[in-house]
């Protein structure tokens, strides 16, 4: 008896997995800081950047991924409103690699074996680090020693995705991170020339973009969950 609870528990997992429908793709998009330099505009894509995802849908309304992603920020004084900005005439450019894990929660029942379930917008729910460069040294007439450095962020995305056809599907989303870092755009209090803005204001960049992705595995029996 208790050898046939074992095997029936196996079977259960094994047949779980196996029910699970992967997600693979790619995604592309524009990049933009928010921070003491440049425009102060929240929504300014301005440098291409884009990565890789990986999901596993749980069931018809929760998938859980992962993504990697590489992209540039870049601000520049000239762009600003703000007329003390116009006239300080500071820009600067950095280059973030990012890791992200989370939910991916979907506001309709997603299933692309369907053609009435095929899309849905989604609320994303994750966990964000990112490597980036800084300047650790150096004196105020531009001789500076620069590292990497990691941090994390607390990350807010929506998007919306829908099936294009057989196991392909696209999606449109935009992400926005607040960091804990006050330095993407090399700001240095050690130094006097990178010592500017609200010190008591961290540094946010937003990444909008389209992701395509194909779907593989064992078509799931999902049941779908009531909310």
């Amino acid at each position: 008896m208790k050898k046939q609870r074992i095997l029936y528990i196996f079977i259960f997992i094994t047949s779980s997995l196996w029910a699970q429908l992967h997600e693979v793709g790619f995604f592309v998009g524009g990049s933009n800081y928010i921070g003491d330099i440049g425009n102060e505009a929240y929504f300014n894509p301005n440098q291409l950047g884009g990565g890789i995802l990986y999901k596993r849908n749980i069931n018809t309304r929760i998938a859980l991924r992962a993504t990697y992603t590489r992209l540039k920020l870049i601000a520049d004084d000239a762009d600003a409103s703000n007329i003390v900005r116009k006239n300080r005439r500071s820009r600067f450019v950095n280059t973030l690699n990012e890791l992200s894990a989370g939910i991916e929660f979907n506001y309709f029942n997603y299933d692309l074996t369907t053609q009435s379930q095929a899309y849905t917008p989604y609320l994303l729910f994750e966990l964000v680090a990112f490597n980036y460069s800084v300047i650790s040294g150096g004196n105020s007439s531009g001789d500076y020693e620069y590292e990497r450095k990691t941090s994390y962020a607390i990350p807010f995305g929506i998007g919306y995705k829908a099936k294009l056809f057989d196991h392909f599907a696209v999606a449109a989303e935009i992400k926005a991170r607040y960091t804990f870092v006050d330095d993407l755009d090399y700001n240095n209090p050690k130094i006097p020339s990178l010592t500017f803005g609200n010190p008591e204001s961290n540094d946010w960049y937003v990444f909008a973009g389209i992701s395509f992705v194909y779907s593989f595995g064992r078509p799931p029996c999902f049941i779908a969950p009531k909310y």
